[in-house]
């Protein structure tokens, strides 16, 4: 068992998108990474980019970082006012205490009070946290310059929080998931054909919405990400697209501005992902083939452990210059913008594939379901793409988290079965108390267009670290 297989994702969906096969979901996430922020497969490694922000979701990549203070505006923005003072001067009233959940007000205020949510909810949607019912009050400076808002990076801070997300499943005392994992969903249908459903042929604009409708088997979960990794486990490298995007028909149907150069270029840019507190780091040198490069063998992955320890609790910051080392970062992203070979035959290397198969943590299931995946030869078109090359550049120093060192080395890692009887107990727990028994949190945002994830603590799996990652 993993401990994805405890996670449960809500039921609240927007009519506009479709639902999520949790155990296909909770599967992909077994394989994700915090130190490279990439998933692990049999045939090496693969992430969701800044492309995909944009073809997959329509979101604006090149733009200005999504940042600032998350409510002491008098303080930190010239012209601001205390929180609460400036949101009754924008919206004309003030949500009674009832409403409010610290610095977050309920959705269903909005909507009793204005027939519907502000103008720019759709687009926190993407920054859903567990609650998924709250709108947090650090969006009320953009609510006051709505004429700037297509200004903005929406991209980056999206996916962002989409790895930060992700990340801290690592956490062995995380309760819950959330984050935008429509997106995820939509990026493996698109990626990965075998996992793709039946009579969804057709597609439009944004990507994702070519599943609209979508509704997955509703059989018991456990064993369904079983199924989903042992078939991760059997995945081929042929059985990956790595520029799902360059077909014609996907170009009918692509919005032009997502084609602007400054758009485009930004995607091989090894750079900073901002959302206020949260920074990631977008490092597409471990992926050239999702851009049409042949994968070379890694350099160490940067560490920025302590960054992930960083969310913006504990106190407000102007966080563009509390983090101003990394807010530069995505201003100087431009420079930093990769540029290697681009080959008819996008993949890993041979000298890639020998150092995986060596080191890399490429399957999850047991022995006795896989058989023997290991013996299967380093495909002969590996030898014909050559040894590839990673453009050398100016890199970030690590910032280690030392008090984490101790509790990452533990992660991936199952030691005993008795390390695994909370989850048991924990879905036992889960199906007595049925819904009514579920706990919720909620302090930052958004409606209901993203669904959540809960999670018990525990491991990610039997992964073990890998030599220069």
């Amino acid at each position: 068992m993993r401990r994805q297989q405890g996670m449960r994702l809500d039921d609240r969906l927007n009519d506009r998108w479709f639902r999520l096969d949790e155990a296909l979901v909770s599967a992909f996430i077994e394989r994700w990474r915090p130190e490279t922020h990439t998933f692990h497969m049999p045939f090496g490694e693969c992430t969701i980019t800044l492309q995909d922000m944009a073809y997959q979701l329509g979101l604006p990549v090149d733009g200005r970082y999504v940042s600032g203070c998350l409510s002491e505006f008098h303080i930190y923005i010239q012209g601001g006012r205390p929180a609460w003072e400036w949101f009754q001067e924008l919206l004309g009233v003030i949500p009674p205490p009832s409403q409010v959940q610290k610095y977050a007000v309920n959705c269903s205020w909005f909507q009793e009070t204005f027939g519907e949510c502000p103008e720019g909810a759709d687009d926190e949607t993407r920054f859903a946290d567990k609650s998924g019912n709250c709108i947090h009050i650090r969006w009320l400076p953009y609510v006051a310059r709505l004429e700037e808002m297509g200004t903005y990076s929406w991209g980056s801070a999206a996916l962002a929080w989409l790895y930060r997300c992700m990340c801290r499943v690592a956490n062995r005392h995380v309760v819950k998931l959330a984050g935008p994992l429509q997106l995820l969903q939509s990026w493996i249908f698109w990626r990965f054909p075998r996992f793709r459903p039946e009579r969804y042929e057709t597609f439009g604009w944004p990507l994702a919405s070519r599943w609209a409708g979508y509704n997955p088997s509703g059989s018991e979960k456990g064993p369904r990400v079983q199924m989903w990794r042992l078939r991760i486990d059997r995945l081929q490298d042929r059985e990956f697209i790595w520029m799902p995007y360059s077909s014609p028909d996907v170009l009918q149907v692509v919005h032009p501005e997502v084609l602007e150069p400054r758009h485009m270029a930004l995607w091989r840019s090894v750079t900073s992902l901002i959302y206020f507190a949260v920074i990631e780091w977008h490092q597409i040198d471990r992926v050239l083939p999702q851009f049409g490069g042949v994968q070379p063998c890694l350099n160490p992955a940067l560490n920025i452990d302590f960054l992930i320890s960083k969310d913006g609790r504990g106190g407000d910051r102007w966080f563009p210059y509390h983090l101003q080392k990394w807010h530069l970062y995505w201003d100087d992203r431009a420079e930093t913008v990769l540029r290697f070979d681009v080959v008819a035959d996008p993949g890993p290397s041979h000298e890639f594939l020998e150092w995986w198969s060596q080191y890399g943590k490429r399957f999850l299931s047991p022995d006795m379901q896989l058989g023997d995946p290991r013996a299967v030869p380093i495909p002969v078109e590996a030898s014909q793409r050559g040894p590839g090359r990673v453009p050398d550049m100016d890199r970030p120093e690590d910032v280690p988290d030392r008090r984490r060192v101790e509790r990452r080395s533990r992660v991936g890692t199952r030691r005993s079965q008795r390390d695994w009887n909370w989850l048991e107990h924990a879905m036992d727990d889960h199906h007595d108390a049925g819904p009514a028994g579920c706990c919720r949190s909620s302090h930052l945002t958004g409606p209901h267009l993203y669904p959540e994830i809960a999670d018990q603590p525990g491991t990610l799996s039997d992964q073990q670290s890998l030599p220069h990652l």
